[in-house]
């Protein structure tokens, strides 16, 4: 469900597929590489996230898809990690050195995976589709403290949502975590409910908690049965409306079979805010319901539900309004093993059945709940059968909404990954077979002792370390008491205002003094001052900056490899030393103290990034050929692609020393050197290859170019025949050839 903040609704998401799409343009040719994902995860403990992920993860590989999953911290869930994927545990120190270009979608659920999509909002890794999985509400209530945010926005807040605004989709598992990370919608916030954490955590409460303890803390006697009403997380901070119709017309009758049974009985309120002012309305409210004063207790929505749901004998779902997914909050009452009284709305019914799941009554007739009421009501408390029927509802909750949820994330990745034409085409979500949750590794009674609150802690620690951490690189403190907030310094408009005029008088004066100069009569210069003066301002020039240092170091070698690259994400993968030499074909984006050379300056056409994006790395060749004197004069030149490097295919040292002893040698005329050759399967001729990597293109375009280079006539075949003897064709522009035969070549090409 697509979460909109303006208008507090959820609306379904395109679910157009582009995998169906990709599959009907596809033609003959075969794929070659499967369809990578990165999961990055903060840790690989027990908990329901995990247990949720291995699920999601287990499916995409059974449809075809490769999954990598990229762990901030190790933890008791790595063997299970294991068996299901390829696991890899990467420092956040590390992440730099990652290639994030060889997945084709990046699945991010930490909190902590902000480092890595400050990476993806790097070029050259903008292309592949980030999905952020949020499931920790820490940052969402961090950000309620903060008040009127969008008045004044703190500083962090601002990055958050430029971290959140760079994902294409940001996917919340109920729909009460968007209304607290409403400040950082962008427009992208999804909902696809049906996460394990409620069944978890109904779980791991049962196990640690005493409902008599609990009882007794609340003061509720033994024999007493207390009524917990919920209702919809949507309208959070609301007066609960929508329980007036259902307990006004049943609260009565309950109250009339209460005594007549001798029964004691209490309605417990889980809604709203816990405030003064919304406390003494709640309480007239309560009155107009028609309960007594002392039967009626009201708990905000920030108290812990699974502390309400150990001491309560029934849920009442007193919402009557249509939801886009099953409530939660109903979800984790039938986990917790209550009997619930619910109304009969689609959502429900999909999946609960009256008198075995639940005891359900008609939407239309509110009245009909005070008969749920008599279903389970006995002379001594609840009856047996509505023991039995809150066992079946536990049983039913436990993997009721697994396959829904499963379906919509592969459905979700299906609407937004690209698939290349090379790529092995995945099954349909159609095809998804878990539909059941992996309880076995997880539940076992050794896992779930191991998942103590030692992790929990450890977690909530982590947490709240990345939010302080941010709040200590803003400028907000925030007083408790006074919600006193010295907000970030942000320039005004006045101030924009004031440096703009200092720049234009600064610009005025900067002219005058250029003219007042030119009329200034000057001596003569003798041909040495005009020498001078020429190499100083030849110095002065952007290829005289690159030729600086850079040049000296390679003075005497036979060659440079030029090794290029986009943006600032690929500097971590560049070389240092005198054997290679970057260009960027980012304009301005060349490594500080480096003799990078800059491509868009050398070449002016690739400042259009049409162009730029039609030549791809030629663009950086062209660039170089381009008055080549002036920034090449060695007698061998070299390409090579910063993906070698991210794909740990790049030259070795001893390889390096070897390449530069044989370009010392003899002349080998037009010889080309390579080191990295194509790793997908060759056992198919280079023009099936190459259609696979061009969505079949490939074949016709170079035969009609080879046409219309030599005007050959129709009846001729155009392609050259390409050898095909077992050896491999190389990738990634990784070779070395003579500087003449460059320039030969870049001719030809051009």
């Amino acid at each position: 469900m697509r979460f909109s903040a303006s208008r507090m609704v959820l609306r379904a998401f395109d679910t157009e597929s582009r995998l169906e799409a990709a599959r009907s343009a596809r033609r003959w040719w075969p794929g070659l590489e499967p369809v990578r994902l990165a999961l990055v995860v903060g840790t690989m403990n027990i908990d329901a996230e995990s247990l949720m992920l291995t699920t999601l993860a287990k499916s995409l590989g059974g449809l075809g898809y490769e999954v990598e999953v990229l762990a901030f911290t190790d933890g008791k869930a790595h063997n299970i990690w294991k068996t299901i994927c390829h696991v890899n545990v990467v420092s956040f120190e590390k992440l730099k050195y990652v290639d994030w270009s060889k997945y084709n979608a990046v699945l991010v659920s930490s909190l902590e995976g902000k480092r890595v999509v400050s990476i993806l909002m790097q070029e050259p890794f903008r292309l592949p589709p980030v999905v952020w999985l949020i499931h920790d509400d820490a940052l969402g209530q961090h950000l309620r403290n903060y008040p009127e945010p969008h008045l004044s926005v703190p500083n962090h807040i601002e990055d958050w949502r430029a971290h959140f605004n760079a994902c294409t989709d940001v996917v919340f598992p109920d729909s009460h975590l968007p209304l607290l990370y409403s400040p950082l919608d962008t427009g992208n916030f999804l909902v696809i409910p049906g996460s394990p954490v409620d069944i978890w955590a109904a779980k791991r409460y049962g196990l640690s908690h005493s409902q008599g303890t609990i009882r007794n803390q609340h003061g509720i006697k033994e024999e007493d049965i207390v009524v917990l009403v919920v209702g919809s997380y949507l309208f959070f901070d609301e007066l609960p409306w929508d329980y007036v119709t259902v307990l006004r017309t049943s609260a009565p009758h309950v109250m009339d079979m209460a005594r007549t049974k001798k029964l004691g009985v209490q309605f417990i309120f889980f809604c709203g805010n816990g405030s003064d002012t919304y406390n003494s309305a709640f309480q007239e409210l309560a009155s107009h319901m028609g309960f007594p004063d002392d039967s009626v207790k009201h708990f905000p929505m920030t108290h812990d539900i699974g502390n309400l749901l150990m001491f309560v004998d029934i849920v009442l779902y007193g919402s009557l309004r249509q939801e886009p997914g099953f409530p939660p909050l109903l979800l984790r009452s039938m986990s917790s093993e209550i009997p619930i009284i619910a109304p009969n709305l689609t959502v429900i019914t999909k999946y609960v059945t009256d008198g075995i799941h639940a005891f359900l009554f008609n939407s239309g007739d509110p009245s009909t709940a005070a008969s749920a009421f008599m279903r389970i009501l006995g002379e001594k408390g609840l009856l047996d059968t509505a023991y039995s029927v809150a066992l079946e509802g536990k049983l039913l909750s436990k993997n009721m909404l697994a396959y829904d949820c499963i379906v919509a994330h592969v459905k979700l990745l299906e609407s937004v990954l690209h698939y290349p034409s090379d790529a092995r085409l995945p099954l349909s979500f159609s095809q998804v077979k878990e539909r059941t949750w992996l309880w076995d590794p997880f539940e076992s009674k050794a896992a779930l002792g191991n998942s103590s609150s030692e992790d929990e802690r450890h977690i909530h620690t982590r947490i709240a370390g990345i939010l302080l951490g941010e709040s200590a690189q803003s400028n907000w403190t925030i007083d408790s008491d006074s919600n006193d907030t010295s907000s970030y310094d942000y320039p005004t408009q006045s101030d924009w205002d004031d440096l703009s005029e200092v720049e234009i008088f600064e610009d005025i004066e900067m002219r005058e003094m250029e003219e007042i100069d030119e009329r200034v009569e000057k001596p003569l210069l003798t041909w040495d001052e005009v020498y001078r003066n020429a190499r100083k301002s030849e110095r002065m020039k952007p290829e005289g900056n690159e030729r600086d240092e850079g040049e000296l170091e390679r003075t005497g070698q036979p060659v440079c490899i030029y090794e290029i690259y986009r943006g600032e994400g690929a500097w971590p993968f560049l070389h240092h030393g005198s054997l290679y030499r970057g260009i960027t074909l980012s304009k301005g984006a060349r490594r500080p103290r480096s003799d990078d050379v800059d491509a868009v300056m050398r070449l002016s056409v690739l400042d259009d990034t049409y162009y730029r994006d039609l030549l791809c790395e030629f663009g950086a060749m062209f660039a170089i050929a381009n008055r080549i004197d002036t920034v090449h004069k060695l007698p061998w030149i070299g390409f090579q692609s910063w993906r070698a490097a991210g794909r740990k295919v790049s030259l070795s040292e001893s390889a390096e020393e070897t390449l530069e002893k044989t370009m010392a040698g003899e002349n080998h005329e037009d010889v080309i050197y390579y080191w990295v050759p194509m790793d997908t399967d060759q056992t198919s001729n280079f023009w099936s290859t190459c259609d696979c990597l061009n969505a079949g293109h490939c074949r016709t375009l170079f035969e009609d170019a080879f046409r219309n280079m030599y005007g050959l006539p129709e009846g001729v075949a155009a392609l050259p025949p390409m050898p095909n003897d077992g050896d491999y064709w190389s990738t990634l522009h990784s070779w070395v050839m003579p500087t003449p035969s460059f320039l030969k070549f870049i001719m030809f090409t051009r």
